[in-house]
């Protein structure tokens, strides 16, 4: 079962804070963390601490500018976090806030998870109903000029700070695209970001649809209600569920564990393992299965990372669904944010996690059951052709019964299809795996 942690939430997401403009990235906080125990053998680098005091002293005296003791040190500690993966980062007291107030679920910004690559700031995924969503920015999109700022030589935190502002307010993005011959200019005006993470709908009868579009601390909660209000409308159990994870970047661990939870039995979610004893958890399933072992599909893609995994991989494993869509991004480190006595924060990667068989995700991802290759559908051109069917012969029978319930299925098959194909492969897969089970 899971255990509730007393200081904060556990989380692990990519970037989740940079939510938009926020904060650095998701962060994984436990109750009172124990320091690793320092080598005995280990001696301070003296000939290195006076490399660094002879450089210090030297942009104090020789720079260009006069610069403050307190931003060149702040600047080397971002710097001596930064160089050791993409998530560890030195949070100011301000970032650590906006960090914090991240996982609630509401913050100001643009609806976009980021995190950097070669000097670029990269799309993890745009959130669901925000400014970047709406206007089209996608998963994997390079951003590559903020207005007229370069990103080029900007760090992950000053690209966000620039991305930050006033609701109503304007920013135009020069974003590179994969497959793209011209970067393209997207103006984005900057909202209030209200993520509403679970959102659910009857696909047709029998077959539910519930997309998670971040983990959150209420998360779980919602997916419950989901469930249920699926039930209700259907007036009994669902012969199954699509659980869309696409472009999910990831959040509170707490919350991956509950949605897991949510449809296995028994058995192991996730572990974690790391060198501090306290980094070692196991979180286990608790004996209840609120879709009474209806059939589902897992739709990931590119953009589903880290929580998202952890669902994907529970799952997989577990054989309690099958995965189906694109190899997942592959963020499988757990971060733990650190407190500092001037009200700011460490966030130091601090283990790795990995699916109940022990498979780590890890720069790995998660390979789909069923890969689906991302396709654009167009209808074909009518011609004047039509083919004889039964029903253009004269004097044809009726059919007697009527046939309006199935034309408004198959009206429903269209628009899915058009609109969503992944979407409309995984309902497909569903009704197959009902009429094998008849």
């Amino acid at each position: 079962m899971l255990k509730k942690k007393n200081i904060f939430i556990l989380s692990l997401g990519i970037m989740l804070g940079v939510f938009m403009g926020i904060c650095g990235s998701v962060f994984a906080e436990r109750d009172n963390p124990k320091p690793a125990v320092a080598d005995t053998e280990e001696t301070l680098p003296y000939d290195d601490l006076r490399t660094f005091t002879e450089i210090f002293g030297r942009i104090k005296r020789d720079y260009v500018e006069p610069v403050s003791d307190k931003k060149l040190l702040e600047d080397a500690i971002r710097g001596m976090l930064s160089g050791l993966d993409p998530h560890s980062a030195y949070l100011v007291a301000e970032e650590y806030q906006e960090l914090k107030e991240g996982t609630t679920g509401q913050f100001g910004g643009l609806g976009i998870e980021v995190t950097m690559e070669n000097g670029f700031v990269k799309v993890v995924s745009p959130i669901d109903d925000t400014p970047a969503q709406k206007a089209g920015i996608k998963a994997g999109d390079l951003i590559v000029r903020l207005d007229d700022q370069p990103v080029k030589g900007l760090t992950l935190a000053d690209a966000v700070k620039i991305m930050r502002g006033e609701p109503g307010s304007k920013i135009l993005l020069t974003v590179v695209r994969e497959g793209g011959e011209t970067p393209l200019k997207i103006t984005l005006t900057r909202d209030i970001i209200k993520v509403k993470s679970v959102k659910n709908r009857m696909l047709e009868k029998g077959y539910g649809y519930v997309r998670i579009s971040s983990f959150q601390s209420g998360t779980g909660e919602s997916l419950k209600e989901a469930l249920a209000a699926l039930k209700k409308e259907n007036g009994g159990n669902l012969k199954g569920l699509v659980l869309d994870l696409r472009n999910n970047p990831g959040g509170v661990l707490n919350a991956a564990v509950e949605v897991s939870d949510a449809f296995i039995k028994s058995g192991l979610i996730v572990y974690t393992e790391g060198r501090i004893e306290n980094s070692e958890m196991r979180f286990n399933a608790a004996p209840d299965d609120l879709i009474d072992g209806a059939p589902i599909v897992v739709l990931i893609n590119s953009g589903s990372a880290s929580a998202s995994e952890i669902v994907a991989g529970a799952l997989q494993d577990q054989k309690r669904a099958v995965i189906m869509g694109e190899k997942s991004f592959g963020k499988g480190s757990v971060q733990t944010i650190l407190p500092t006595s001037n009200g700011a924060a460490v966030k130091l990667t601090t283990a790795r996690y990995y699916t109940p068989s022990g498979r780590s995700i890890q720069a790995e991802g998660i390979e789909p059951d069923i890969t689906l290759a991302r396709v654009k559908l167009e209808e074909l051109e009518k011609t004047e052709f039509k083919p004889v069917k039964e029903a253009d012969l004269s004097h044809h029978l009726q059919n007697g019964k009527g046939k309006e319930g199935l034309e408004s299925v198959q009206e429903k098959e269209k628009e899915t299809l058009e609109k969503d194909y992944p979407l409309f492969q995984a309902l497909t897969l569903l009704k197959g795996i009902s009429i094998i089970k008849k």
